[in-house]
């Protein structure tokens, strides 16, 4: 069973990442309205780079701040914890700086050459202002989550979304409508503004928490060398990866265009699965998201003090819940798909292709949580090698599909990045964790669903172009799924499992 603490902090971080999805989609509908789609691919282009930029500024700094601080709490070297830490705001400070000056200086290559965009420059260079901030901002949100204070981080991130969105908003109003260049330029001092914030405030809170709860002594040995033994693997794997990434999120438009589209068109395409499709399907992954991430210091401690049986049930525990959860959500999407993406984005397209995706999401959203706890068990590096060699291929298979197969290409691509990936994480895991699985767990979810599906298609009257019914729609789906898993037996005997199900029903009803 997972801890009370895993429990507390997951509700926490839900809680501020649902609320902060929730302001982001209704806020990408906005944009997305404001500067059209080839508007959002462009700046999907800058995101990439972005990306990478924003890569090796972090260097793998996040995970060894969490890591070195929860090896250093868990001997109660508190001082150590403090040493640790100094020792990773240097090096994120380092980074961030050079990639700073590398960025704004070399704005006018990357922007022109090797995206072959100029309306892209001066968003680059306005973006490489907050590679400081974002880098050191990575190292205290690492040590809250090391300490299990994550409810500071989460009023950070809301804190950072609100200014982030206020800025964009008053600033695109200042926009002429066609004009996408100076629209991108707008959204990126936008995100410069909200990770300044969010930097000045995690500090802030460092600090007060600093003086709080790390009080004791307690020297850490070694901490320099730890801490690059962590970090700069991690990196070196994470430049590799993610420049992999970028060259293929830059080649799609390309790929797109040389299949006969124009290039406003191929912008349009990338724009609508990267930046419209993307933004509904992860929308639900939240809650697994942020209890990966609170299970980390849980599983480094665990590892760290030898529990292999405490591991092992964790594992199998999120596991199992995450299959609950993913195929439910799978369920809504694939059913709702077409009113999702009128109602949302009043595009068809956009709701053919939420059905397309939908059925990949079981794989993504275990396939998240997967990395996470292999990253909390000290297998970063088997992570960071199926990463790569994941986004290697993809991007060969971008080479070759996409003049061909277009955005069909695309999707068989992402198709099988995610497969590939999924598939040796889990055997990863399954080698150090030894978790458990029982058959139960994959059917009882697939058949709730299906019984939702045909529930719902049964007693509810057909979805018209409403937000709010559509709303009440997918309630009454998800209820009479969890209604369904409910009656379902979990495994053994059957027949004593639904019994004893409907008489829990029967009595709470009188």
């Amino acid at each position: 069973m997972l801890s009370k603490t895993i429990i507390k902090n997951t509700i926490l971080l839900t809680m501020a990442s649902l609320f902060m999805r929730v302001v982001g989609l209704i806020f990408q509908v906005w944009v997305s309205k404001r500067i059209g789609a080839d508007g959002l691919g462009l700046f999907q282009l800058i995101g990439s780079v972005s990306m990478f930029a924003a890569t090796v500024a972090i260097s793998g700094i996040r995970f060894a701040t969490t890591r070195l601080v929860s090896e250093e709490l868990g001997a109660h070297h508190y001082q150590g914890a403090i040493k640790a830490l100094k020792r990773c705001m240097m090096y994120a400070g380092f980074f961030g700086t050079l990639v700073l000056v590398c960025l704004y200086f070399g704005a006018g290559f990357i922007g022109r050459t090797i995206i072959g965009r100029s309306e892209t420059v001066a968003s680059l260079r306005i973006l490489a202002l907050c590679l400081p901030f974002m880098s050191l901002s990575s190292v205290l949100s690492g040590y809250f989550t090391a300490v299990g204070r994550v409810i500071k981080t989460a009023v950070v991130s809301i804190a950072e979304q609100l200014v982030r969105i206020s800025i964009i908003v008053i600033l695109l109003d200042m926009v002429a409508p066609n004009d996408i260049e100076h629209a991108c330029a707008a959204i990126v001092t936008g995100n410069v503004a909200g990770e300044c914030v969010s930097f000045l405030l995690h500090y802030v809170l460092y600090l007060h928490d600093k003086k709080t709860h790390l009080s004791g002594t307690g020297e850490g040995k070694c901490l320099t060398k730890r801490m690059f033994g962590i970090a700069a693997p991690l990196a070196v794997s994470a430049y590799t990866r993610t420049a992999l990434t970028t060259a293929q999120n830059l080649l799609i438009p390309r790929g797109f265009e040389k299949s006969g589209a124009s290039s406003e068109k191929a912008l349009a395409d990338y724009g609508t699965i990267d930046g419209m499709v993307f933004p509904i399907i992860t929308f639900p992954s939240a809650l697994f998201y942020a209890l990966a991430d609170t299970l980390l210091p849980e599983l480094t401690s665990a590892q760290v003090a030898g529990r292999q049986s405490h591991i092992t049930k964790l594992v199998s525990d999120l596991l199992s819940k995450c299959l609950i959860f993913s195929i439910g959500v799978t369920s809504v999407l694939f059913f709702f798909s077409d009113e999702l993406g009128q109602i949302i984005y009043s595009s068809l397209d956009v709701g053919h292709y939420i059905r397309i995706m939908s059925l990949l999401m079981p794989f993504m959203y275990m396939d998240s949580v997967t990395d996470g706890m292999l990253r909390g068990l000290g297998q970063h590096m088997y992570v960071m090698k199926y990463n790569i060699s994941d986004a290697l291929m993809s991007l060969v298979l971008v080479i070759f599909l996409l003049p061909k197969y277009a955005v069909f290409g695309y999707i068989f691509i992402l198709y099988f990045s995610e497969l590939f990936n999924f598939f040796f994480s889990i055997r990863r895991l399954k080698k150090v964790s030894h978790f458990h699985i029982p058959i139960s767990a994959f059917l009882r979810p697939i058949i709730a669903a299906l019984g939702s599906v045909i529930l719902t298609s049964l007693f509810a009257p057909p979805v018209h172009t409403s937000a709010i019914t559509l709303v009440l729609h997918i309630i009454m789906s998800l209820s009479a799924y969890c209604m369904v898993l409910f009656l379902l037996p979990t495994g053994g005997k059957s027949k004593t499992g639904v019994k004893r199900r409907l008489q829990t029903v029967k009595q709470t009803s009188l």
